[in-house]
Order: structure tokens, then sequence, then C-alpha cells
């Protein structure tokens, strides 16, 4: 059984990258804090019995049902907000950057300000390859290689086999490296 203390630090060793799954989902900032939030809430309500080895993959499984769950519940209400308004106010605010969201780094410090800004600029850029990613694509990747769970854990999040995991991620991989390289950005 995992302690309090245990929860607490995994969830604020998770919070940053599940806030980022979220908004490369939704696009909303507003969204992507709520489905965090509520997927955090539901761990420490449902889950907190359980060890604290399967916390990562209990709560990757919620905050993907979450993601499912805002998209299933923006359909139904704008179908009627269709039906009642024809147009609908978006309210769009710019993303934080992942160096942002990640803090800045001891190096970052130590860097001239044309490398600080080409680096902002390239990770601009992967945010903006990253979102362009079909849903499923973008999931298997930021699963296994930015959580670094392995296939068989990453299936069971996404309820799919390892083969389709395996051929969400080559896909994702290849679309990525072709879009960064248009961009003129090399592995």
């Amino acid at each position: 059984m995992a302690s309090t203390r245990e929860i607490d630090v995994f969830l604020a060793g998770v919070e940053r990258r599940a806030f980022k799954h979220a908004l490369f989902a939704t696009q909303d900032q507003h969204a992507a804090l709520d489905i965090v939030q509520n997927a955090m809430l539901k761990l420490v309500e449902r889950y907190a019995g359980k060890p604290a080895g399967e916390l990562p993959p209990l709560f990757q499984r919620i905050l993907q049902n979450a993601i499912y769950d805002h998209f299933r519940r923006a359909r139904v209400r704008d179908f009627w907000v269709r039906l009642v308004a024809p147009v609908a106010d978006k309210d769009e605010e710019p993303g934080e950057t992942l160096e942002a969201l990640a803090g800045h780094s001891e190096a970052a410090g130590q860097r001239g300000p044309e490398e600080e800004v080409s680096g902002r600029q390239r990770l601009a850029a992967i945010e903006k390859a990253l979102t362009a990613l079909p849903a499923r694509q973008r999931q298997a990747f930021l699963l296994r290689y930015w959580e670094e769970m392995d296939v068989a854990e990453t299936a069971r999040i996404m309820g799919c086999s390892e083969g389709s995991v395996k051929t969400h991620c080559f896909r994702a991989v290849n679309a990525l490296a072709a879009k960064l390289g248009e961009m003129g950005i090399k592995p």
C-alpha cells in the first residue's frame, strides 16, 4: 500500500507531464488543467490502497480515460450549443512550452542568448509537430518515449494490442522526423 508521502511524491513528479499530455490532446489550457486535476483526484480517491509501483500505469489509464471523457462531453455539449447559438466564442491562449513547464535548468544560465532563443524555437517546433500527430500516434509516442513505459504497459493504457502500439509509435516517429526535417531540425 502506497503511503500518503509516496502518493504526493508521485503526483508532484507526474503533474507537468500529465498536463502536457492533456494539453496536446485538448489544445485548451483550462480543460487540460481540469482533466489532470480530476485524474489526480480519482487516483487518490480510488487507488490510494495500491502499491506505489502500480500508480504510474493506473494514473496514465485514468488520465487517458479523462481525456476521452472530455471529448465525449464536448461532442454532446457542442451539439446542443449549435442548436442554441450558431457561433461559439473560443478563448485561445498560447500554451506554455516544455521548457517553461520543466523550469530552467542550471545549464540554461550558462548558454548565450542566441543558443537560448534557438533552443526555445526548437522546443516550440517539436510541440507543434507533436500537436499535429493523430491522437493515437501522439498518445503512443508520449507514453512510450516521454513517460518511458514499455510496450505492454502502453498497450494496457491505450486499450489496444502491443502490435498496435508499435505501429502507432513507428508512424509517430516517422511523421515527427519528416515534419521536423521540413523545419530544418535534424536529430
